[in-house]
């Protein structure tokens, strides 16, 4: 029989905070203006995810360091404006403390980006840990930073469920030896979230709420 969860790990865009449309939009205002009429919204999507290296690397090697701080700086420039909680996270987020989950984000961003994210959302005080891109040498789904959150919340992986919006998520997951749950509202899709296989699907992120009590999601 499966342990009690015990521990909940978040992925963050996409995931907690919409910022699917800021990420859209920075990639669209950088590519845009190096490569005219290149990138259309459809061919953006697969960079929802990876970090910015992988992404930019797979664009143009010689100027990846270039397009990144372009990004950054157009991306911290719109971050409020185009960021918004997704329906019922904060409120969620606070009953699953409520009820003795240990918390943590395990996030592909750098943590001053997620931090800043943070602030749009009513949480504080809800996570224990955050691990960003900054803490580790490899990001999902290299289990490395699924690994270093149970580390530093002193649980075993039988006991924990990682949640996210991307396969990088989900095979990060499965990597470490968690449990995982894919999010219905991610930009890809559920059908191909499903694909990967996670244990659960959220259609809400209350879902978590029955899930942790030992219902079926």
């Amino acid at each position: 029989m499966a342990k009690p969860i015990t521990t909940l790990l978040f992925d963050f865009d996409g995931t907690l905070l919409d910022t699917n449309e800021l990420i859209i939009q920075t990639f669209q205002h950088v590519l845009g203006n190096h490569y005219p009429g290149k990138y259309d919204r459809i061919d953006i999507l697969p960079f929802l995810g990876p970090t910015l290296h992988e992404s930019f690397g797979s664009i143009d090697i010689e100027k990846t360091e270039q397009l990144i701080d372009e990004y950054r700086l157009w991306n911290k420039s719109m971050h409020d404006e185009l960021s918004i909680e997704f329906d019922g996270v904060s409120e969620t987020m606070k009953l699953l403390k409520a009820a003795g989950m240990k918390m943590a984000i395990v996030s592909t961003k750098r943590k001053d980006m997620v931090m800043l994210g943070l602030e749009l959302l009513d949480v504080e005080g809800v996570f224990d840990e955050i691990i960003a891109r900054d803490d580790v040498t490899k990001t999902k789904p290299d289990p490395e930073p699924i690994l270093l959150a149970l580390e530093r919340l002193g649980v075993t992986a039988d006991e924990a469920l990682m949640i996210g919006d991307n396969y990088h998520d989900i095979e990060g997951g499965q990597n470490a030896g968690v449990r995982t749950a894919g999010v219905a509202w991610s930009a890809k899709g559920e059908a191909f979230l499903q694909t990967f296989n996670p244990d659960y699907m959220l259609q809400h992120i209350s879902d978590l709420l029955h899930i942790v009590k030992g219902e079926k999601g």
